[in-house]
């Protein structure tokens, strides 16, 4: 089956080194292919399978930055659309020793955010078997939003899977809007890929495996809670299966939750155990922050293999 995704794409580019904030000057690197439904759709298409986004681009040297890797890596940017006036997104990040970020984005005079549901054809979302929303994208706009919608009605009526990563920090848009721009998701997706507080947040729980098990009664088949360094738990109608995360050295933890999410999708289309499945998101997430650069950390296929072989699994 195909993964589809629609959303931002943009470049990011770092501080060389830590502890340099942004309103000094200092040196940087990149440009590094971005953006969280970017980044998952690469991971998407490392792991073998087949995969395609929605989403726009300038025309420019960083977007020709990303439509590069992504080409390079199997992805079909058939539905790309490309701006020639309009610059591609851009973000600024400096990492800090306490392992804070500071991120900076030019984003809203960009062609990050140009998709709107005029760009949405059901001949393209169904010729995928998945779709996957993420919620920065949901949060990039009314027009952008409008367009995930869109496509999440279509992939609802062709009997599509649907997958949900919230990726929505409630503290900057509050707990009342987060839920409102993830109602339409929540009641429509089959997977859902939070992080521990997302998961609480969207549902009003304090308790983690109480809202998890409601939303396993409302219809979700999976709830993948992501933990970073504590590893992850998943949730199905079946209980729940927790697994440690595996012990790598961070460089770069920006993408490691949208590899972690990949690493679902595909596991679940390939119908892998769910003992299987979390081992294997465990370590495709890993591997994703072992160097700087949001994409420069996922892997191919016999990489994770072996890895998890070395792990006894």
């Amino acid at each position: 089956m195909k993964v589809l995704t629609i959303g931002e794409m943009l470049v990011e580019v770092m501080r060389k080194d830590v502890d340099r904030p942004l309103d000094e000057p200092d040196d940087f690197v990149g440009p590094f292919p971005s953006g969280a439904p970017a980044i998952f759709i690469d991971a998407v298409a490392r792991l073998g399978t087949p995969s395609g986004i929605v989403g726009g681009l300038g025309q420019d040297e960083f977007g020709s930055c990303l439509k590069d890797r992504l080409v390079g890596d199997g992805v079909d940017l058939s539905s790309i659309k490309i701006d020639e006036n309009l610059p591609t997104g851009v973000a600024f990040v400096s990492y800090f020793s306490d392992g804070s970020r500071r991120f900076l984005y030019h984003m809203g005079n960009s062609a990050a955010g140009i998709i709107g549901k005029e760009d949405i054809s059901r001949a393209y979302i169904t010729s995928g078997g998945l779709l996957h929303i993420n919620g920065s994208s949901l949060a990039m706009g009314k027009a952008m939003r409008e367009a995930c919608y869109k496509a999440v009605t279509i992939a609802k009526e062709e009997g599509l899977i649907i997958s949900f990563d919230p990726n929505l920090r409630t503290e900057l848009l509050g707990v009342e809007r987060t839920r409102e721009i993830c109602s339409p998701l929540l009641s429509s997706c089959d997977l859902l890929l939070p992080g521990a507080d997302e998961l609480k947040g969207m549902t009003g729980m304090s308790n983690e495996e109480d809202s998890a098990q409601s939303l396993i009664d409302a219809g979700v088949k999976l709830v993948a809670v992501k933990d970073g360094a504590s590893g992850s738990r998943f949730y199905s109608e079946e209980g729940v299966v927790s697994t440690d995360a595996y012990e790598v050295k961070e460089v770069d933890p920006t993408g490691a939750g949208d590899a972690f999410s990949a690493a679902v999708v595909v596991g679940w289309l390939e119908e892998m155990e769910i003992q299987t499945l979390t081992r294997f998101a465990n370590a495709v997430g890993a591997q994703a922050v072992t160097k700087k650069g949001p994409m420069e950390g996922l892997v191919k296929r016999a990489v994770i293999t072996e890895v998890i072989s070395k792990d006894g699994s």
